[in-house]
């Protein structure tokens, strides 16, 4: 609905090299840690890029998110899947800087995700760019915590149980958070014609 979902095999057990590099980051090694941080910091940066709508400020709590990180690894509990666990750690961040902000803003979906449109031509792509813009308006009138879960889900790509992880909250929970989100998104914006309610 939002954006294309990466592919979510990068957690420790579906990826040898990143168990491997997780085990040396946790015994101290500074260089697995970085290679960790290079795997990861696409998507934490996407992340907070999109919650906070502030390039600047999404790449410096980047690295607060990371520096947080390398002084809890010695807690992860390996049973949780890394990345989700950095998400954790990302939205905490995100969220307290909403807070000290006391505002809630949305960040522009990236370009590469347009909604998608069948007919060819520049018609076809001013059209889908009005639809974007009015999914991103639409999206930026939600609460935070509508906002987050629906990223976390159609963009990030994460399941049930990593959403319950990341936001602290029961499966059951998870699901019907999500289900008002979607609801509280189409009171703003009509997914058939790409109008926005205002």
């Amino acid at each position: 609905m939002i954006g294309e979902r990466p592919s979510s095999g990068a957690d420790a057990g579906a990826d040898t090299g990143e168990a491997r590099e997780l085990a040396r980051a946790r015994a101290g090694d500074v260089a697995a840690f970085g290679a960790l941080v290079r795997r990861h910091q696409e998507r934490v940066f996407r992340f907070l890029h999109r919650m906070l709508d502030a390039r600047e400020e999404a790449m410096e709590l980047s690295q607060d998110v990371f520096v947080k990180a390398w002084q809890a690894l010695p807690g992860w509990r390996p049973e949780a899947a890394f990345s989700t666990w950095l998400l954790q750690i990302a939205r905490n961040a995100a969220l307290d800087q909403l807070r000290r902000r006391q505002v809630v803003r949305f960040a522009p979906l990236e370009e590469g995700l347009e909604v998608a449109d069948e007919a060819p031509g520049p018609e076809a792509r001013y059209a889908s760019r009005q639809r974007q813009a009015q999914l991103e308006r639409a999206l930026r009138r939600l609460a935070a915590e509508h906002r987050e879960i629906l990223l976390l889900r159609e963009v990030e790509g994460l399941a049930y149980g990593e959403l319950a992880s990341v936001l602290g909250i029961a499966e059951g929970t998870v699901k019907s958070r999500l289900a008002r989100a979607r609801s509280a998104l189409l009171e703003h914006f009509d997914p058939h014609t790409g109008a926005s309610h205002e």
